[in-house]
């Protein structure tokens, strides 16, 4: 419940916080050209709280459905407009300056997450040094020659820390269709160049991750089978494990450490094993069902616990890339541009049948997804909010009536043959907007609920 509620709170925040940039682009904008705010909303529905303010009585609201927002503005097309406000509508201002109202929400989410970036490079980003544990046999990783305990170094001629900024490089190389080369060392300290082609690829964008549908296992540090903690009602809880229990044997074979004990409970769905573990200074015996979890593969066993995770100086792959202000303000634009490519990128993918749609995740895996970062530290946040701020940034700049975008291609239009589209053919573009859009969110909540229920 604590995990439920945390997640909500984040994401409420999250989004809250999203939006209101957005929209603050919007108004500021709108104000700066003379336009008349009649309303700046977060969120929609009910109010929660308003307050008037400034010389044209803008009312700000918070509103129940934190899903959204909106700025109103005067428009002659709306409501009846007193003469001596008619210069200071939406509707009658020039071209440029209505393109450049629209375009200023996307833009803030821009520049926040240029800010946000610029947070998470000063404070530190902790990743996993891209180090390879094990390679699947007749996987495009074996073909391409990467080995066992590998460094990779440079990716298409980028140099990278971190298995995210590996899998971000590899993923552009994936949607391009392209091959590349991979700086790695060896084992034995010395550098070669090895290829992986990406043109024939066709299914490493598939449901299970990159690395994973590459046939790459990053490696990890040996971590003692030591339970962390249990979760309410789980099988762990019901058969009596503690925090600081190690689990030393299950159905008489030895335990070395916490991979090989997850590998156990999965492949023991509903069945009775007996185990043995150390409790301080004590020799414990246990039986223990795991729950059965369906996944693709089929059922896996599931007991709910926690390891514990090892120190900074027990785990060897760990690193924290960090740089100082002003290299971290230049890191922060080519971040963002390089997310902003790659949500495009990613896009066009899924519309071509390059990228699995099972990759659009809703509100609820967004939630999740917040919950987790926040629980992470105030930089894992921040990446999280700069990562979504840039998904609507390009999301709402998609030429799609109804959104920004679909407002700046009317604006367009207008600006090519020298009048606006007739209302009857903007009404119609809202129409097939609203259609994409409910398409768009129902292939999202049936992903998050997919994941929610094949998780258990």
């Amino acid at each position: 419940m604590t995990g439920f509620v945390g997640s909500l709170i984040s994401f409420i925040v999250a989004i809250s916080v999203l939006v209101a940039i957005h929209e603050f682009g919007h108004f500021w904008v709108a104000r700066k050209l003379g336009v008349k705010v009649l309303r700046f909303s977060i969120g929609f529905g009910m109010p929660l709280y308003k307050k008037v303010f400034g010389k044209d009585q803008t009312e700000f609201t918070i509103s129940a459905i934190p899903l959204g927002g909106y700025v109103k503005m005067l428009d002659e097309r709306e409501a009846p407009v007193a003469e001596e406000d008619l210069s200071r509508t939406f509707n009658r201002q020039a071209l440029w300056k209505r393109s450049a109202i629209l375009f200023a929400g996307p833009a803030f989410n821009f520049l926040f997450a240029i800010f946000a970036y610029w947070v998470v490079f000063v404070l530190g980003v902790p990743g996993m040094k891209p180090v390879v544990g094990d390679i699947e046999p007749d996987s495009i990783a074996a073909q391409s020659g990467l080995q066992t305990g590998d460094e990779l170094l440079m990716v298409a001629d980028k140099a990278v820390q971190t298995w995210e900024m590996t899998s971000l490089v590899m993923l552009e190389s994936v949607l391009d269709r392209r091959q590349i080369e991979i700086m790695v060392r060896d084992t034995a300290g010395q550098q070669k160049s090895v290829p992986m082609d990406f043109q024939a690829a066709d299914d490493v964008l598939d449901k299970g991750g990159l690395l994973h549908n590459l046939g790459i296992t990053p490696a990890r540090p040996t971590v003692p089978a030591i339970i962390d903690k249990t979760v309410a009602g789980g099988a762990a809880e019901s058969a009596g494990l503690q925090s600081g229990d190690e689990i030393m044997e299950a159905n008489g074979e030895p335990i070395s450490h916490w991979f090989e004990w997850v590998d156990v409970v999965r492949n023991h769905p509903q069945q009775t094993m007996t185990i043995r573990l150390k409790r301080a200074d004590d020799i414990l015996s246990l039986s223990i069902t795991p729950d059965a979890v369906d996944e693709e593969e089929g059922a896996v066993g599931r007991i709910g616990a926690y390891v514990r995770p090892p120190t900074q100086d027990d785990n060897p792959y760990r690193v924290i890339v960090r740089y100082n202000p002003a290299s971290a303000f230049s890191n922060a634009l080519t971040k963002t541009w390089d997310m902003s490519v790659l949500t495009l990128q990613s896009l066009w993918g899924m519309l071509t049948g390059r990228a699995s749609i099972e990759n659009i995740s809703g509100p609820i895996s967004i939630a999740q997804y917040a919950g987790y970062s926040a629980q992470a530290g105030l930089s894992s946040f921040m990446k999280f909010l700069a990562i979504v701020s840039i998904s609507l940034g390009v999301l709402n700049l998609l030429p799609v009536p109804i959104l920004d975008g679909g407002h700046l291609l009317y604006n367009g239009i207008e600006w090519i043959t020298g009048k606006p589209l007739s209302e009857a053919a903007q009404e119609q573009g809202f129409r097939i907007g609203i259609l994409l859009l409910v398409m768009l969110m129902g292939i999202a909540f049936y992903n998050d609920l997919s994941r929610v229920l094949g998780s258990g």
